[in-house]
């Protein structure tokens, strides 16, 4: 029997002041606290940025959310009951979640009836203490006193950057009435196809008897005799039958059973439990109910902007986790924090994998001070315990990029140890993307998630961490674009030391210009003040409304190829178990870290690139993949492109593979030979051979691929050779110098094109093909380029087909440099800028300029000839500018030009060479 106590208690603060507060709740909630404060400092590794200038304000904290009331220190929390304890019953009060807890009746102190940690229930045992009219004191201290609070403070369970450091009593507060010896426990472990359950009994005395167990799961009931010692005591039943056809829990398959203890007709408890193994396949791949599988992770970083805290309902999480579901996942990695129970619970019916991990970031010293090794040993046993039950709890770590010295990985072995003597039914490491990779692999962990192994990539993208050699590392911005990249190579290395299952860590991180329609969702204890800063800078700014939901929009699209390309990388690595990203939620700390399809409060941005649909295409199961050596091509190539089946869904999948080129009323049909893909393998299916030889005008089509269902296809863009050579209209210089203004200033038309250098431009930054890594504020050794919004209607395009948003016909041009410009022009091509910095910036753009006209581009295209889209695009400028619609509309000065191009007496050659032609117009002198 259970008696709630939920409703008015009363709380006072250190300051002396007493407050009226509803329970379960917080001090955010019940509108009780101080000021939130401008920080600094947002980063457990002071390597990073934390507290980028251009995001600071002396009076509104722009780097995160806002909490509108703040607290830290011990609340104490009173009231008084009326309750009559049952006599020989035992009382124990119990607290779903709270912070570092201590609880006096009558003011005298009741010692813990478990280890409290901040992840799991605070149990203390009452008996005998309460006789009708009571009164019953919390002490809850969020400052963490004797426990590792920078670690604690730093994780998602305590950081204001997410989260928040909250204060006050979560879930369930309750009075709790048990038998003299009771079941306090019952764990099921479900080990190859058998049953193991262990019954904990606490006895008030000694005690003779029986225990049996039933359950529908199982072949029959049995029981066996117990004699027991007072204090807890530890019954095992091994080796016990399934029933015949027994439905195992799988990914998305929530198959459940009951199981009932019973010692007495008073005595009985009730869990409930799934059948599944899950673990290496033997073979370094991940594994359930011996099926190889793929894991499609997302990392969850507990945003819950309305509350502060992770939901405590079931009913909710199975809405967090079916939105999951809907993108493709099938695995939570909650990063630095374990949600309460109500996660799991939803996650068993639904069936979803969970990871969660101990409240410990600590990028330097973990583990080394005997009061963090005892914390977290005792959080550990807890974790592993509450979740015995839970088919979805498969793995868990010590900490997210945790970093130590020879004592701290003593320690880590100690505690990967005692969590498999505890539960070896689950997956163990020490950490994930422990000291960023750059150690290599833990040989006592049970898998390996990280960005790299030493100086082999695991991801694409990742942040430069050198401010004298800054962007983004990782062969998406470095390596020119095909269909074919994988990690095998890393692979290839890492199989040397380490055979068990490897998974990338944190992928994706692509930032994305924030969607203000969201501002309206906010209505509970955060103030999203950062975002608004933003907004305001934006209207200052004079950025139109719909062209900054147009340059949200190429954002989150080329956001999202990214994302594809860095989860096709994975699925084409046949030693890889899987990929962690992070992520699909926007992150709403870390100098503002907007990189999710769906925003903080978990959903979808009202955008055709945030449709779960769109993500899901390429985050699933079963997918098929044509290695493309590349996306562009000139007509008289022959497209030959291997096709592979990655098949780690619940079936084979067998049938010819089908393909088709179409796009401009061009379509080429065909199949490749039938073949078998069996579940868990990567299978090569065919070779598509396309003469690609009819196309007299710049074509992008689509590679549709196929096989028993399931489909993808591919942008590919055709060119017809080019003969490239200047208009005699057109007057075409590297230099922005007297030669060139005495053009403009007969009425000519000129091509200003410079080297794409720092040198030739000095106003500029180093563009990169993708959105922002994270946050600049976080990163700061990235320039600050979000990637192009082209005005893809202008005529300028009419020999270069392309979207508003990059695409990977851009990629030789996006990573050339763009012009910071004094003030906002209209550009042809914009470079959208972070939000931190809101600089105008532009690739390509017209203007009148003397008498003359003038295009001005940053990309060198004189310089990328090698390649068919820069030739193509060059050719498409040429026409345009001898063509009677080139027609700029805005006037620019000498002196703007001049400002942003290098003079000749600052070029050692000024000359467009090779096939770009020199042209001065007719009138020159």
């Amino acid at each position: 029997m259970n008696y709630s106590l939920s409703g008015n208690w009363q709380v006072q603060l250190k300051d002396g002041t007493n407050h009226l507060m509803m329970l379960p709740g917080t001090l955010d909630e019940n509108h009780i606290g101080y000021e939130d404060k401008v920080t600094k400092s947002w980063h457990p590794d002071e390597t990073l940025g934390n507290g980028n200038e251009s995001l600071d304000s002396q009076t509104i904290i722009s780097s995160r959310f806002t909490r509108k009331y703040t607290y830290e220190g011990e609340a104490q929390i009173t009231r008084w009951i009326s309750y009559n304890p049952p006599v020989e019953k035992r009382i124990f009060l119990e607290v779903e979640r709270a912070r570092c807890l201590m609880l006096f009746i009558d003011d005298k102190k009741v010692l813990d009836f478990t280890e409290q940690t901040i992840s799991t229930p605070h149990i203390f045992e009452v008996t005998k203490l309460l006789n009708g009219n009571n009164k019953v004191t919390f002490i809850s201290d969020n400052s963490y006193p004797q426990l590792p609070q920078d670690e604690i403070v730093n994780s998602s369970a305590a950081t204001d950057e997410t989260q928040t450091n909250w204060n006050g009593l979560l879930g369930y507060i309750r009075l709790r009435e048990e038998n003299s010896t009771f079941i306090s426990g019952i764990r099921v472990y479900p080990i190859h196809g058998m049953l193991k359950v262990e019954i904990e009994i606490s006895a008030a005395a000694p005690y003779i008897g029986e225990i049996t167990i039933q359950s529908d799961g199982l072949l029959e009931s049995k029981t066996k005799k117990v004699s027991l010692l007072a204090g807890l005591n530890s019954v095992v039943f091994d080796n016990m039958s399934l029933v015949d056809g027994i439905r195992f829990w799988d990914e998305y398959e929530g198959n459940l059973y009951e199981l009932t203890a019973i010692m007495s007709e008073e005595e009985s408890k009730k869990v409930i439990f799934g059948v599944r193994d899950f673990g290496d396949n033997g073979k370094g791949k991940l594994a359930i109910n011996n099926r190889t599988i793929f894991l499609r992770s997302e990392t969850n970083c507990a945003e819950f902007p309305e509350t502060g805290y992770s939901p405590m309902k079931v009913e909710d999480w199975i809405t967090i986790l079916k939105v999951y579901q809907s993108y493709g996942v099938n695995c939570v990695r909650f990063h630095s924090h374990c949600p309460p129970d109500a996660a799991f619970i939803a996650a068993d019916q639904v069936g979803m994998l969970m990871q969660p991990e101990l409240s410990h970031w600590n990028p330097k010293t973990a583990f080394v001070l005997d009061e963090s090794f005892e914390y977290y040993k005792a959080e550990l046993k807890e974790v592993i315990r509450m979740l015995a039950n839970h088919p979805s709890f498969v793995m868990l770590t010590l900490g997210n990029e945790l970093a130590t010295n020879d004592l701290g990985h003593k320690r880590m072995d100690e505690l990967l140890h005692q969590a498999h003597l505890l539960d070896d039914t689950r997956m163990y490491a020490n950490g994930s993307n422990v000291h960023y990779g750059e150690i290599g692999c833990d040989r006592e962990s049970d898998f390996y998630s990280s960005v790299k192994y030493f100086e082999d990539d695991l991801r694409g993208t990742s942040a430069a961490m050198d401010k004298e050699n800054p962007g983004l590392v990782g062969f998406i911005n470095n390596q020119y674009p095909s269909g074919k990249m994988n990690y095998d190579h890393s692979m290839k290395n890492l199989r040397k030391e380490f055979a068990k299952p490897v998974f990338s860590f944190e992928v994706g991180q692509f930032e994305i210009l924030p969607d203000f329609s969201e501002l309206k969702e906010f209505k509970g204890i955060s103030d999203p003040a950062n975002i608004r800063l933003i907004k305001d800078k934006v209207k200052r700014l004079g950025l139109p409304s719909d062209i900054w939901e147009k340059q949200v929009e190429a954002t989150g699209e080329l956001a999202c190829i990214a994302y594809r390309e860095e989860v096709e990388a994975v699925m084409r690595t046949k030693e890889m178990s899987g990929i962690s990203l992070l992520g699909l939620q926007d992150f709403p700390g870390q100098g503002t870290a907007l990189v999710g399809m769906l925003n903080s409060h978990l959903q979808p941005k009202p955008y055709p690139f945030a449709k779960p649909e769109r993500f899901h295409q390429f985050y699933r199961d079963q997918h098929i993949m044509a290695l493309l050596p590349k996306y562009t091509f000139e007509n008289g190539e022959l497209l030959a492109v291997d096709v592979i089946v990655a098949n780690y869904g619940k079936k084979d999948l067998h049938g010819p593979t089908e393909y088709e080129l179409r796009g401009n009323s061009y379509s080429v049909l065909g199949s490749l030979d039938e073949k078998c893909c069996p579940m868990g393998e990567l299978t090569i299916v065919g070779k598509i051979k396309i003469a690609i030889d009819t196309f007299k005008k710049a074509s992008r089509l689509d590679l549709i691929v196929s096989v028993d269902g399931i489909s993808n296809s591919y942008p590919i863009w055709v060119y017809p050779k080019i003969n490239l050579k200047c208009p005699k209209s057109v007057y075409e210089t590297q230099i922005f110098d007297e030669k060139t203004k005495k053009v403009l200033e007969m009425g000519g038309s000129v091509y200003l094109s410079p080297a794409s250098t720092k040198e030739n431009l000095p106003n500029s930054i180093q563009a990169q093909f993708t959105t922002d890594f994270w946050s600049v504020g976080t990163f700061t050794a990235q320039e600050g380029g979000m990637g192009q919004f082209i005005d893809a209607s202008h005529p300028i395009f009419s020999n270069f087909p392309t979207e508003t948003h990059s695409n990977w016909q851009w990629w030789p041009m996006a990573v050339q440099r763009t012009i910071i410009l004094p003030q906002r022009f209209e550009s042809i091509i914009t470079e959208m800028d972070s939000y931190a910095y809101m600089r105008p910036m532009t690739k390509l753009l017209e203007c009148r300029c003397g008498n003359g006209k003038l295009v001005l581009s940053s990309m060198g295209l004189q310089d990328l000839q090698k390649y068919p889209e820069a030739r193509a695009l060059l050719s498409s400028i040429y026409v345009y500018m001898d063509s009677e619609e080139f027609n700029p509309m805005q006037n620019i000065e000498y002196e703007v030009i001049e400002s942003l191009v290098r003079g000749s007496e600052n070029i050692a050659d000024n000359r467009i060479t090779d096939v770009v032609s020199e042209n001065i117009a007719d009138n020159e002198d």
